[in-house]
């Protein structure tokens, strides 16, 4: 492998000084890849739009295509902030209009390039920021394979396309979870919610591992609902946009069904953490799976 960096007429950044990472790997076959560090973008998923892609100019690699807006990665950077400030970049999308779903990772061992996949949560139009760019455009799902598409993203496009439909959320039994570790939770049940909360939401942050979850590709960025009750229901407050809270009217158990139902109807992938066993065959009844609390415990860490 060599590294080699940009001549005349490949990728640069638009200003400033050129980033270590902004060079060819090549491989002793003599393929090239772009990024010393690797590359990544970003896969927009708009709910009524479609997805964000960018028609390359003529000089670039594989001009005159389509492809996700991304580049290669700085280094120490991670895959997923490279495809954000990547896509920033080159497509002007706002920083905290994008939440994260996955990412996938095409690892050649010399070369990496990581597809981060994120649901577009408040609106933008995209602005052609960077002279890679002809055209920038909201694309239907199903008009996708109508466009000469950049062969890497082609190759990629119809395992990403089958998981667009694919949301995970996590439905959290907090009682029954806090109830598990001796830590005092009994003399402040409100605030052992509200540290679990703080938790899932760093958890959610961070990703977990798709084997984790029972899901394919590398790493998911999970939602989580917490469901709290009796003398935790004060804890329904600590909402944040990745762990919402649900304060129990009556039973938690029962609230913990309704939730998985109303999940499971609009499209979700549920997994129930408990370790009540009735409860968790209710939830199995109701389309989801079941993890243990000591699961949930591991991947807190």
């Amino acid at each position: 492998m060599t590294i080699v960096p940009p001549a005349s007429g490949e990728p640069r950044r638009p200003s400033g000084p050129r980033d270590p990472g902004d060079a060819w790997v090549v491989a002793d076959s003599g393929e090239k890849y772009w990024g010393r560090f690797g590359a990544a973008g970003l896969l927009a998923v708009d709910a009524e739009r479609g997805i964000l892609l960018q028609h390359r100019v003529s000089w670039s690699h594989f001009g005159d295509t389509w492809a996700l807006p991304g580049g290669a990665r700085h280094e120490y950077e991670s895959a997923r902030d490279g495809a954000l400030r990547e896509s920033a970049e080159e497509a002007g999308v706002p920083a905290g209009a994008i939440r994260s779903r996955f990412e996938s990772v095409l690892d050649l061992g010399i070369w990496s390039y990581t597809t981060l996949v994120g649901d577009v949560v408040q609106p933008f139009e995209p602005v052609i920021s960077d002279p890679e760019s002809r055209a920038l455009a909201w694309v239907p799902v199903d008009q996708v394979d109508d466009l000469p598409l950049h062969p890497a993203f082609a190759d990629s496009w119809p395992r990403l396309r089958e998981l667009l439909d694919v949301r995970p959320v996590v439905v959290v039994d907090v009682a029954n979870v806090v109830g598990s570790v001796p830590d005092g939770w009994w003399k402040d049940r409100a605030g052992a919610a509200r540290r679990l909360v703080e938790r899932l939401e760093r958890l959610s942050d961070r990703g977990m591992d798709a084997a984790a979850l029972g899901l394919p590709e590398t790493t998911w960025f999970p939602g989580f609902v917490a469901v709290v009750e009796g003398d935790g229901r004060s804890a329904a407050d600590s909402s944040t946009p990745a762990v919402r809270v649900v304060a129990a009217e009556r039973s938690g158990d029962d609230a913990i069904v309704a939730q998985t139902v109303e999940l499971r109807a609009t499209g979700h992938d549920v997994r129930v953490v408990t370790s009540d066993r009735e409860l968790a065959g209710r939830v199995t009844d109701a389309g989801a799976s079941v993890a243990g609390t000591s699961w949930l415990l591991g991947q807190l860490g």
